[in-house]
């Protein structure tokens, strides 16, 4: 059976696999990690892949087409997301008028969570695949092919003579040591240095070793739609096995990002990797999504096996409100956390949000002051962006904050994030507006300016991402001006 996986043309280097997905100010563009699995998964099946990613290719959509048309798949799958999934659908569309008899499955957090109002966007679309995918996909692809019958397959939302049914849940994914390396999926199909992450080094490597978040965020996407809050993990030897992989096939790579939503859920687990990625002498820089709570002891571990920057969700500075988000973290705990880290030499990337139940303008500047303080490598400021299938998109809508449901105008016309609420004592416009006036001043402050000539003084390779991340976010405030 022939497959083709697409990442889908949209708005350039459109960054879907995001967590809020867009095109960013930093040049952000992530690597289509969940298509890339599946692809691998399937081709160890047996099956004959191409794998597509048109946004970071350049690919146009008559480009893309063609490419699609002369594979002639049987299955076409598809990422999608909730900015997106418009345009996604047409290009499914296009694809079925190009290679009718092709079974055309769209895949993706939106999808997900709305699978029978996906459906209903065309006739053309064939199946959702819902949630978790590898395993579906690869069963569907058997199915097809003549092996049982598509009805059998589970985790499917399907479209037929006008019908759409259900055949019933999936499980997760309990052993993901059988799943490929992703690592060595990108080596056959992407060119990595094509993908770009504004906190990280260059050229890097985003790698999964976890599934799934045991926090109960309102807002987190990928938990509550996709993977589930119970946590699955790669064994350690596993993880470090693809440390080796990419340290051997990509020699240029600089960094490894671990982009699992809370890579540090199981601190012993993280101790073991770190201590086996001592023992072997692996020696790669990487990066990981963390919680503000890592103790000092695990964060000098990390730092000694190479852990060079960690990504927080701080979110507030309010406890009240983070409380109202289901966060399960407290403020003075944000602080030691910053101290420790600043102790351990390991770089923070942090993230505050606008918006979320309880917010005000006294609450972000309050925000600021606390970022200002903690003084972060780099500071993303946001507003909350609510996606359908999670807690805040319900409380947005039951309390008459949802602006539209117009899934296109989750972003700009330029393709960078867009605020669909309205809260209490603030405007959507007022909330954008509020983020980026923060973003500017934080990374324009002479402490922060003085913090990054020094850094760059002491390694060029740091001085290099903060040029080219800074430079691409100059011109989009530039454009907005």
């Amino acid at each position: 059976m022939k497959i083709a996986f697409l990442n889908p043309p949209f708005k350039g280097r459109f960054s879907r696999t995001s967590r809020s997905p867009a095109v960013t100010s930093g040049g952000t563009l992530y690597y289509p990690f969940w298509l890339a699995y599946a692809a691998g998964v399937a081709e160890n099946a047996g099956h004959e892949i191409q794998l597509t990613d048109s946004p970071a290719d350049g690919l146009s959509l008559e480009q893309t087409l063609e490419k699609i048309k002369s594979f002639k798949p049987g299955l076409a799958v598809l990422d999608t997301s909730t900015p997106s999934i418009y345009s996604d659908v047409k290009v499914a569309e296009a694809i079925k008028k190009d290679v009718p008899d092709c079974f055309i499955v769209l895949v993706g957090t939106h999808p997900s969570a709305l699978p029978e109002e996906t459906l209903q966007l065309s006739d053309n679309l064939d199946a959702i695949a819902i949630g978790e995918y590898d395993y579906i996909i690869r069963d569907l692809a058997d199915a097809i092919a003549g092996n049982g019958s598509v009805n059998d397959v589970t985790g499917l939302a399907l479209q037929q003579n006008g019908n759409i049914t259900r055949t019933g849940p999936r499980e997760k994914i309990e052993n993901l040591d059988e799943l490929p390396f992703v690592s060595s999926v990108y080596k056959k199909y992407f060119n990595h240095r094509n993908y770009f992450f504004a906190a990280a080094k260059y050229p890097m490597i985003m790698i999964i070793t976890g599934r799934g978040c045991p926090f109960q965020c309102f807002f987190c996407v990928y938990p509550q739609t996709f993977h589930s809050r119970r946590y699955r993990a790669r064994s350690p030897e596993n993880v470090v096995a693809e440390f080796e992989y990419i340290k051997e096939n990509f020699p240029d790579v600089k960094e490894i990002g671990i982009e699992d939503d809370c890579f540090a859920a199981n601190p012993k687990r993280v101790q073991r990797i770190c201590e086996l990625l001592i023992e072997r002498k692996v020696n790669m820089t990487w990066y990981c999504n963390v919680r503000g709570d890592v103790d000092y002891e695990t964060l000098k571990l990390m730092r000694r096996a190479g852990c060079r920057l960690v990504t927080v969700g701080f979110e507030s500075a309010d406890q009240n409100t983070l409380d109202l988000m289901h966060k399960s973290e407290k403020i003075e705990k944000y602080y030691k956390f910053a101290e420790d880290a600043r102790r351990a030499k390991i770089m923070v990337h942090g993230c505050i949000m606008c918006g979320t139940p309880g917010d005000s303008k006294e609450i972000q500047e309050k925000n600021y002051q606390f970022a200002v303080k903690i003084n972060c490598d780099s500071m993303q400021f946001y507003p909350l962006y609510v996606y359908p299938g999670t807690e805040a998109y319900e409380w947005a809508k039951e309390k008459g904050y949802l602006i539209t449901e117009d899934y296109s105008k989750w972003l700009k016309d330029n393709g960078s994030h867009n605020c669909v609420t309205n809260i209490e004592g603030m405007t959507a416009d007022e909330m954008v507006a509020l983020c980026e006036a923060n973003l500017k001043r934080y990374h324009l402050r002479p402490r922060y300016l003085l913090m990054k000539l020094g850094q760059a003084f002491r390694d060029p390779a740091e001085g290099w991402r903060s040029i080219k991340s800074g430079w691409t976010l100059v011109k989009k405030i530039a454009a907005r001006q």
